[in-house]
């Protein structure tokens, strides 16, 4: 009974918080891990559910439709060769330059592999690719 009522205020507390745009995805993907952990786990699995959710939540959250396309429109900048793949959600060298989005500085590009890559200007990490 307490799974079903735990997993009931999960649920419905998920849908209240899920307007925030700014944390959607972190917070859609802690409620969705924490009800998923607490059916399979009871409490304790609820709250390692909630961990691991928000944290994939947070990682593939993409990137606003206006900065995908501004990115796109750029004059490609001088691409950068590295030997690691640019995989979303890993930060790239920091050595790589970015360049900052001016209308949303809470991102940044830059051409690697011959790839346009959407990044977070402060961790340097993917947060989206464009081929």
């Amino acid at each position: 009974m307490k799974k079903i009522i735990l997993a009931s205020c999960a649920i419905l507390s998920a849908s209240f918080v899920g307007q925030a745009n700014a944390q959607e995805s972190t917070v859609n993907g802690a409620a969705g891990g924490a009800v998923t952990g607490a059916i399979v786990g009871g409490p304790v699995g609820a709250a390692v559910g909630g961990v691991v959710g928000a944290v994939a939540g947070t990682a593939i959250d993409p990137p606003p439709r206006e900065v995908v396309t501004y990115v796109e429109e750029q004059p490609a900048t001088t691409a950068v060769t590295i030997e690691e793949p640019v995989v979303v959600g890993k930060p790239i060298p920091s050595s790589v330059v970015v360049t900052p989005v001016p209308s949303n500085p809470k991102y940044a590009y830059t051409v690697i592999n011959k790839q346009r890559v959407i990044v977070d200007p402060e961790t340097h990490t993917v947060v989206q690719v464009i081929d």
